[in-house]
């Protein structure tokens, strides 16, 4: 084999793997190249992510939304390259955090607010006053 040959064997086998659609998914809509996923639309890249929308690179999720590079996470929102995380909105770079928003390199936290902790309580009602002061503009 010659490397011209190499070379053309090699862009065809990457067309047939761009084109191979989403192997394994069920219910997958406008969604490129995303295994084993359920019951999610806008995905690209994703492997075994469940009720999840416009998310690229993301595994074994559940109910994430625009969401990039994020793993073994649930509920998040406008998040990036999140692990082990649930319950967080605009967050980056988190670690095993509970409850956080808009958060930056967290590890372990839970019920913080741009990386300052709260109580239970203050935590749910400042996020309600956000999202609603969020909402109306």
């Amino acid at each position: 084999m010659d490397e011209r040959t190499l070379k053309t064997e090699l862009q065809r086998l990457q067309r047939l793997n761009a084109d191979r659609g989403n192997p394994g998914s069920f219910e997958v809509h406008a969604s490129t190249n995303s295994t084993q996923c359920q019951f999610s639309s806008g995905l690209k890249d994703c492997h075994r992510c469940s009720y999840t929308i416009d998310s690229v690179g993301c595994t074994h999720a559940t109910h994430l939304t625009r969401c990039t590079q994020c793993h073994q996470s649930s509920r998040l929102v406008d998040c990036t390259r999140c692990v082990e995380c649930h319950y967080l909105t605009l967050c980056q770079d988190c670690v095993e955090c509970t409850y956080c928003y808009a958060c930056v390199g967290l590890v372990r936290k839970e019920f913080h607010i741009l990386n300052q902790p709260y109580d239970k309580k203050t935590w749910f009602a400042l996020v309600k006053a956000l999202q609603a002061g969020s909402s109306t503009r």
